[in-house]
């Protein structure tokens, strides 16, 4: 069996780590990097950190409007698909390289398989939701992470190509997170030196366009952390870095550590040493889950419903107050609920792919 796999984001990096190793003990896998992320610490550190093979091809695409985008990876994934001949293209999450990859194997007749299917916000204002929606509708095999996704595939008539199979950031959380002490880490500034993690500090990630476009909820996200009495440690996203130390110069948020992007290794001793976590990104609050350390999300919908229970994980507007009294409240964990599988996620989806070839 010949799949091409198709990644272009630090979460696809994550997944495919998982999933490369278990498929290619009997098959041949071709990997496509789009260059969704092209900074060295959110794509090629990846690659070193989790032993990702080494993309066979790299398209370079990044920057531009959604279309301008999707538009360049059509094309491009196109000419791979064309050439390659796979039986599988093999696709993660909600990404513009997801849909463009999806787009190119429908129009040639390549089967579909998108691991991460049914995954819902019911915002159609927020991008991935419509990369989500046609990528699932164009796929030949929907491969789930939770059981929420499983619900949302069944509610749009497309269970009868639906499997659960578990969440391969799981898998690469079990095998990963404890690969680096939290002792061995340094973090290195915006613009600055290295500096050692401090003994207490909350994480925080914020890179959404929702929260990033204007100075307004990006200043709210900020002031809420720096009234916390640990540090905040902060990896701002190259997209919104300029935005970010402006608003921290202009409100003296010393409290906030802005640093350069952190590599996976680096982000799960941080999880995984941290007071409590606020974040808007989707991977971040499963590994908060994973981790068992409390999470507000400062996003107006739900990602992964799982998360939610017993207040491990609460939405926030970003509102400095809303968001500092949601991190005091406190969580229930239950030690027996595991929505996301039993970590052998990337061995099902290799035989799914097999089953169905």
């Amino acid at each position: 069996m010949k799949v091409v796999t198709v990644v272009g984001a630090r979460p696809q990096f994550v997944k495919a780590a998982m999933v490369s190793k278990e498929l290619r003990n009997n098959n041949t896998e071709i990997l496509v990097h789009t260059g969704q992320h092209f900074d060295y610490n959110m794509s090629e550190r990846f690659f070193e950190e989790l032993n990702i093979p080494k993309p066979d091809y790299n398209l370079g695409i990044s920057g531009g409007t959604h279309a301008q985008m999707v538009g360049k990876m059509l094309v491009s994934i196109e000419e791979v698909l064309m050439k390659e001949k796979p039986d599988w293209l093999l696709i993660y999450g909600d990404t513009n390289s997801t849909l463009a990859a999806a787009l190119a194997a429908a129009k040639l007749h390549i089967p579909i398989c998108h691991v991460e299917a049914g995954a819902r916000t019911h915002s159609m204002t927020n991008p991935e939701e419509i990369n989500r929606v046609c990528t699932d509708h164009i796929s030949t095999l929907l491969l789930a992470s939770a059981p929420s996704c499983m619900s949302e595939l069944k509610h749009e008539g497309l269970i009868d190509r639906a499997y659960f199979v578990g969440d391969p950031m799981f898998d690469a959380f079990n095998e990963f997170s404890t690969k680096k002490s939290i002792k061995d880490v340094r973090l290195k500034l915006v613009g600055g030196e290295k500096i050692d993690v401090p003994d207490e500090y909350y994480y925080l990630t914020c890179h959404r366009e929702e929260n990033t476009w204007r100075d307004e909820d990006l200043t709210e996200i900020l002031k809420a952390m720096n009234q916390l009495e640990s540090p905040t440690i902060y990896p701002v996203h190259p997209r919104n870095k300029d935005r970010a130390l402006k608003i921290q110069r202009e409100n003296g948020f010393d409290k906030v550590i802005m640093t350069d992007p952190v590599g996976y290794l680096e982000s799960m001793a941080l999880v995984r040493n941290s007071k409590k976590i606020v974040t808007d990104s989707g991977g971040l609050q499963r590994e908060a889950f994973f981790a068992e350390k409390k999470c507000v999300t400062v996003l107006n919908f739900v990602s992964w419903p799982e998360t939610m229970k017993g207040g491990r994980n609460i939405l926030a507007h970003p509102i400095s107050e809303e968001i500092v009294h949601r991190l005091s409240l406190p969580q229930e964990i239950n030690k027996n609920d595991r929505p996301f599988g039993d970590g052998s996620s990337g061995r099902k989806i290799v035989k799914m792919l097999e089953e169905h070839n």
